[in-house]
């Protein structure tokens, strides 16, 4: 029995040696990996001291778009337009295509023809009485395609004068704005009214000659906005008015013939959507509408 128990323990002292010495033989390779990279993070101008391994090289200089390629750019974000001269970047042109979607909704009611339009087709259908004929998507965008007409020598005019030349670097981005914003003016100061642009020039405390140059751009704005909702309900008045004389005949007609219970809308709808097609209806309103604008 106690030879047995010597063998065994000789067994695990055996068992123990070789297991010792297959742990070293494991961890000699990794402890001369560890040793080397711990050379070259300190050998190297990336790593730095060997309580920061982290370091950010400067970006470098190239002379050739071949070493363009090489250099450190990952760690920096640089903006560079050449006082003015040369191309956007395409990143940079996608961010700035986005900011102007991003804008847009509101330049188009503040600045342009759209929110006359809107309005006076808004009357025209409540005019008719045909709750959602034709439906808002379709009146929207028949006043984006109306707005478009209009402003289009606009457009036209800031892409030749600012656009245009600012991307070839012939003007700085100061007078692109200058002049961009120049044909708006003309157009909202074209369309609005003395009265509304003086009430915001003495709020706002400026001294306004009643020259289109003497005007701020916060004070135009806000008067053009006011005197196009003005011009709106006027030309929404005019279009209702003969709708109102068939509502007031049929409603005497039908009193006269004791059918008081039948709601006059229920008659005068159909004969108002006769004399609006008869009388080429549409083509009148919008017609005349965009000739407003001339």
């Amino acid at each position: 029995m106690s030879k047995i128990t010597f063998s065994g323990k000789r067994a695990f002292v055996g068992l123990f040696f070789v297991g010792v010495m297959a742990l070293l033989l494991f961890l000699q390779p990794m402890k001369v990996y560890a040793s080397s990279l711990t050379e070259d993070l300190t050998s190297s101008i990336d790593a730095g001291e060997s309580e920061q391994r982290t370091n950010i090289r400067e970006p470098g200089t190239s002379q050739t778009p071949e070493e363009l390629g090489e250099l450190n750019i990952a760690n920096n974000v640089t903006v560079t337009y050449d006082n003015g001269n040369g191309t956007i970047a395409g990143s940079l042109r996608v961010m700035l295509i986005l900011t102007g979607i991003a804008l847009a909704p509101i330049l188009i009611i503040c600045l342009t023809s759209f929110t006359r339009i809107i309005i006076v087709l808004h009357f025209t259908r409540a005019a008719l009485n045909t709750q959602t004929a034709p439906p808002n998507n379709v009146l929207i965008a028949l006043s984006l395609f109306l707005t478009f007409f209009i402003m289009s020598p606009i457009v036209t005019e800031i892409n030749e004068n600012a656009v245009i030349p600012l991307e070839a670097g012939q003007i700085t981005q100061e007078e692109a704005l200058e002049i961009g914003m120049r044909p708006l003016r003309e157009f909202m100061y074209g369309q609005t009214q003395q009265r509304d642009a003086m009430m915001f020039c003495e709020i706002g405390g400026f001294e306004w000659t009643g020259e289109l140059s003497d005007i701020p751009t916060s004070a135009l704005i806000p008067a053009f906005m006011v005197s196009e909702l003005r011009t709106a309900f006027i030309i929404g008045f005019v279009i209702y008015i003969p709708f109102i004389v068939i509502d007031m005949v049929v409603a005497s007609a039908l009193m006269s013939m004791g059918m008081m219970m039948l709601p006059p809308t229920t008659i005068s709808m159909p004969f108002k959507i006769l004399l609006f097609v008869l009388a080429d209806g549409w083509n009148l309103v919008i017609v005349n509408l965009v000739k407003t604008f001339y």
